[in-house]
């Protein structure tokens, strides 16, 4: 079983960084949300100055048993495809993260797909795949344990580097499916409200997308106040890691930039698990999948993109990765009045954290 310590984010450390903010040469709160972030990772990092010294989104590959149902507008195989693209720079989440000055790290942590000696893949292989959760439990209880140590031991190993800024991605055919149910279990928003349109299936498809996901919480009954079950039953080895970086990352005060639906679905796992989480975590993005908004609402998580992205592979958050370095270095490197000799406003005799 998991034994987390994750600790809140102190008060004061934001407090101070709400001291410098206010003290900047503009009008009070004029810059909204940059200065909210730069507040947020002086608390995070428990630090009056902090530094962004590395970057780095894990991007963790799995298929996923369910595709069986047709519930996707892609075969399987292009799960083991992409993992190939994103280990030759090709893929969407590689040009972002270039801009981005992130490292991509690629895990397989269930593709049915035998990679053997591929250079640049961190292999982490649990399954081979996840089983059809219209049957039977996507994953034994065990394996979604494993699934998650290996995101919170990858926190580790790369923080150990030098990395202090994560971010989560994914690659998984039919992987919307699981995530789906997940929110919807986790939330209890009806699987209609929270099921979208994943890889851009057509009408037959969303309603048997719909009509599967109602089947696989049924059969399986997973129970809402156990997240390690939801996550077995209807989860899958992403979504699973996805919660571990989530947890790894603020066991270690670092943090954890999620991507969209499916990076959500794992945090709304680590979450259940540790509410205290959310401290450490930013939202990327608002994904167009419908259910995203109600998983960020359930956490009282505000998005900090919105631009209609649905691929996933971390992209958003990625993106987002680059506003958030904008927030500290506007913290870090803006003159206050004092340096910069100029007079303070009337907004300044009355300021609130």
């Amino acid at each position: 079983m998991l034994n987390l310590k994750v600790k809140p984010v102190k008060r004061e450390y934001i407090d101070l960084a709400w001291m410098r903010l206010n003290n900047l040469t503009k009008p009070v709160r004029s810059l909204g949300m940059l200065e909210e972030i730069a507040a947020r990772l002086v608390g995070i990092y428990e630090n009056p100055m902090p530094e962004i010294k590395g970057k780095a989104v894990f991007v963790f590959a799995s298929d996923h048993g369910v595709v069986e149902e047709g519930v996707s507008a892609y075969p399987k195989e292009v799960t083991a495809q992409m993992v190939f693209n994103f280990l030759r720079g090709g893929a969407g989440i590689n040009v972002l993260a270039r801009h981005a000055g992130a490292s991509v790290v690629v895990v397989d942590v269930g593709v049915d797909y035998d990679f053997d000696d591929v250079e640049g893949l961190v292999k982490k292989k649990v399954v081979y795949g996840s089983r059809n959760m219209t049957k039977g439990p996507a994953l034994t209880r065990d394996e979604a344990l494993k699934c998650i140590q290996i995101g919170i031991d990858l926190v580790k190993e790369y923080h150990q580097k030098g990395y202090n800024l994560f971010a989560t991605g994914d690659m998984g055919i039919g992987n919307t499916t699981p995530s789906a149910a997940v929110v919807s279990v986790i939330t209890g928003r009806p699987v209609e409200e929270v099921t979208g349109r994943g890889t851009g299936i057509d009408d037959e498809t969303y309603k048997r997308k719909i009509e599967v996901i109602k089947k696989s919480i049924e059969v399986n009954k997973p129970d809402p106040k156990d997240p390690i079950d939801v996550l077995s039953k209807v989860g899958g080895p992403e979504i699973a890691s996805i919660a571990g970086v989530v947890l790894g990352c603020a066991e270690l005060s670092v943090p954890v930039v999620i991507d969209g639906f499916i990076s959500t679905a794992g945090a709304l796992i680590a979450y259940a698990l540790e509410p205290k989480v959310k401290d450490y975590m930013f939202a990327g993005h608002l994904s167009s999948e419908s259910g995203h908004k109600a998983a960020l609402a359930y956490m009282g998580l505000t998005p900090i993109l919105d631009l209609n992205l649905r691929l996933g592979e971390g992209t958003g958050a990625v993106l987002a990765m680059t506003i958030i370095e904008a927030g500290l270095k506007i913290y870090r490197e803006m003159a206050t009045f004092e340096e910069a000799g100029v007079s303070k406003g009337s907004d300044q005799n009355n300021v609130s954290k």
